[in-house]
């Protein structure tokens, strides 16, 4: 596994510590196991869809929490104490945890479940302050007081 080192970028940007901390975060997502899988779709301009796959997991056993940019999905079920037997067991029901780092201005909308699949919709939301705007040439700037 390839590592960088972002040790100069320290010592020559002020600021870098939070694209070094990005950095840093997705590469602990690469380390994270497959599962479940998930589809990210762009559905429009600035919307967004996460699609994962929670194949026997109910809306009660699945949590989904937005702290910051940080958007976490975990799955939890309680262990089953019957006495099946498997010829072939392809559909994993084990407890999970999936991270994503989101961008800034990304707000979560809506989840929903449906058919297995969980569906977490997105919008990058831009404030008009941070927008571009025409000034026009001959123009005062006008303070508020």
């Amino acid at each position: 596994m390839r590592t960088i080192d972002l040790s100069p970028l320290y010592r020559s940007f002020i600021g870098s510590d939070h694209l070094a901390s990005l950095v840093d975060a997705a590469t602990r997502a690469e380390k994270q196991s497959a599962y479940p899988p998930y589809n990210i779709e762009l559905i429009g301009d600035d919307k967004y869809r996460i699609t994962m796959a929670v194949a026997g997991f109910s809306k009660d056993d699945v949590s989904i929490e937005v702290q910051e940019n940080s958007l976490t999905i975990m799955g939890s079920k309680e262990a089953k104490k019957t006495e099946q037997k498997f010829l072939h067991k392809g559909i994993s029901e084990r407890n999970f945890e999936r991270k994503f780092q989101l961008g800034d201005h990304v707000k979560v909308l809506a989840a929903d479940m449906e058919h297995g699949l969980l569906h977490i919709d997105l919008e990058r939301v831009i404030p008009e302050a941070k927008k571009p705007r025409k000034i026009e040439i001959g123009s005062q700037l006008i303070e508020n007081k």
